[in-house]
């Protein structure tokens, strides 16, 4: 009866370690994982000075969503336009692209479409797509994390990668 008891209760506490340490609170604009603070909005204390306020460099630039768009698809072999980023993303259809995209070991560019709402409709824009994520692949549009799996369980993102796994392979 006591080792049935002890062997309970170490599966309680094993479990409800694990379920605090994923679970994710929400607080007006910012939010808690495994005990660190993250927020994607500033501060409302009139006290703070403009210097230690976040700022949107999409905003001050001169350049156009579209462009930034086209340079980010241009400039980088992956991009993903997601919900969160490939550290944290913040919805599961997100989550699996950066998973999926991950188990082949290249660099992954992304943005948080989450931060800028006119951003998130620039890309819908450009792609003709109305969900995300959105991944580009060598300037390409595949789709979303439904495609980059079904890619992945065929084959056929492993061969679409191969020059960019190559490419790591001989920098890295």
């Amino acid at each position: 009866m006591a080792k049935s008891l002890s062997s309970m209760l170490l599966k309680g506490i094993s479990g409800l370690q694990a379920a605090h340490s994923c679970r994710i609170i929400r607080v007006s604009g910012s939010f808690y994982h495994y005990g660190m603070k993250y927020s994607s909005t500033g501060p409302d204390d009139p006290d703070t000075h403009d210097d230690f306020k976040p700022t949107n460099k999409l905003e001050s630039s001169d350049i156009s969503l579209k462009d930034v768009v086209e340079q980010d698809i241009k400039d980088n072999p992956i991009m993903i336009y997601m919900k969160g980023v490939p550290d944290l993303p913040q919805c599961g259809f997100s989550s699996l692209a950066v998973r999926v995209l991950k188990l082949y070991n290249v660099p992954l560019s992304a943005r948080n479409i989450l931060e800028n709402l006119e951003l998130k409709n620039a890309v819908k824009a450009y792609s003709n797509w109305p969900t995300f994520p959105q991944i580009f692949i060598k300037g390409e549009f595949i789709g979303g994390s439904d495609i980059i799996l079904n890619m992945h369980q065929t084959g056929e993102l492993k061969e679409k990668l191969k020059d960019v796994i190559s490419n790591q392979e001989k920098s890295g």
